[in-house]
């Protein structure tokens, strides 16, 4: 029986016996690892009403909690979203197993024959706000790649993630791998996250998923290395040689089709030459979409926007609300893009070649789109199967976080008796 009154020695029983499932699954074939992701999915799906039936739990806190509609979005599961969860680990199942895959290899003078192997990071924390479907990705992922992980799901989807992860347990044991290399804090006392950012003993690197505030934190006070995951400030630059009907279909896209995933576009700058064309008309599509748009002083012509504040620029809405912007050039687009951006996703539409590739090649998100919906920023839609979050650093991983992304690499250096001169 878990002590949940003494937190640091719960958060060290968990982090000792991830360690020693590491270990474990860093050898394991890549046989069992996807017999073990397909008996998850399989475990999800036969298990589906009662994952619905904890979410319902979750939602009535959420409301109680006031969560914004954006936020009980990414909180609420039905049975089409528990198919995508399906769907999802039976992809990564499916992925080469990028263990022990020789990235490059060569021959030295000397004799030497060098290759760089992947090989597992050992231990991944996760922490992570609202969305329980991150319990089967990240624990999908992180079993793909050979690393154990302890998860920590926000508050707001704390039954969810347990109904999930005990199909993920299922599969671990029908497989005959250790339980312990997928684990889930089992409280919601916040002490867990700061016992998990100081265990350098245990855990290899952190991964933050959430808002601004819960990355911000993790940034500040963690020891442990961390791939950082930032909100999406997404822009969309409609250039003057834009295309009407592709830019309408991609604003709406990007902007209505799910409001709070970090894909969601936040900010629309519109070139100065296009906007009482193309830039009017997908302000007014936008508006009788039911989205508010916050204006600058050129753009509230347009009936129904309201005036832009300077916290309309770098804010992330999520939710259907967008801020609007006209702009001289391209220049001053990608400008306002490095001000207010958060290096997560950016797009520009445009049909001339020569402008997308200047935009693609001087701005340095870690996804740039050319003509098409930011809504694609998505691990699944790279082919990835899932994803771990998008990450906006530039040390290790970038942009979607898959399985590949979550090894390091080892030389392995082999000589016949080879003696250095």
């Amino acid at each position: 029986m878990k002590d949940m009154d003494n937190i640091p020695a719960l958060m060290a029983d968990i982090g000792a016996r991830a360690k020693a499932a590491a270990t474990k699954l860093a050898t394991a074939s890549a046989e069992r690892k996807h017999a073990a992701l397909i008996g998850a999915a399989e475990a999800v799906w036969s298990t589906r009403a009662e994952i619905i039936e904890a979410n319902k739990q979750d939602l009535i806190y959420g409301e109680e909690k006031g969560l914004s509609p954006a936020m009980m979005d990414r909180l609420m599961l039905d049975e089409d979203r528990i198919r995508g969860i399906v769907d999802g680990l039976r992809a990564v199942a499916e992925q080469a197993d990028p263990v022990g895959a020789v990235i490059d290899a060569w021959d030295r003078p000397t004799g030497l024959n060098i290759k760089r192997v992947r090989t597992p990071l050992g231990v991944i924390g996760v922490i992570y706000e609202s969305r329980p479907n991150v319990t089967a990705d990240a624990g999908a992922l992180c079993l793909k790649s050979g690393n154990a992980v302890i998860l920590r799901g926000g508050s707001e989807g704390f039954n969810s993630s347990r109904a999930i992860h005990a199909a993920m347990q299922q599969g671990l044991r029908s497989a005959n791998l250790p339980e312990d290399a997928i684990q889930l804090v089992p409280t919601r006392d916040r002490e867990a996250v700061s016992e998990m950012l100081k265990a350098t003993q245990f855990i290899d690197v952190i991964v933050p998923r959430g808002g601004k505030g819960l990355v911000g934190l993790v940034q500040r006070e963690a020891r442990v290395p961390v791939f950082a995951h930032l909100e999406g400030i997404v822009h969309i630059y409609i250039d003057k040689a834009a295309d009407p009907e592709k830019t309408l279909k991609v604003v709406l896209n990007a902007k209505t089709r799910r409001t709070g995933i970090c894909g969601a576009a936040e900010c629309l700058l519109i070139h100065e030459d296009v906007v009482e064309t193309i830039g009017q008309g997908v302000i007014r599509a936008l508006l009788d979409k039911g989205v508010t748009v916050d204006a600058d002083m050129s753009l509230n012509f347009v009936d129904g926007t309201q005036k832009a504040s300077k916290d309309s620029w770098g804010h992330e809405y999520l939710d259907m609300a967008i801020a609007a912007k006209t702009v001289a050039s391209l220049d001053e687009a990608m400008e306002h893009i490095r001000t207010y951006g958060s290096n997560h996703t950016d797009c520009i539409m445009t049909d001339d070649a020569r402008t997308a590739a200047r935009f693609t090649n001087e701005l340095d998100s870690a996804i740039l789109m050319v003509n098409a919906s930011t809504q694609f920023a998505d691990g699944g839609e790279f082919g990835m199967g899932a994803e771990i979050g998008i990450a906006t650093g530039k040390m290790h991983a970038r942009g979607p976080v898959g399985a590949e992304q979550l090894t390091s690499f080892k030389y392995v250096v082999t000589g016949d008796g080879t003696i250095r001169a």
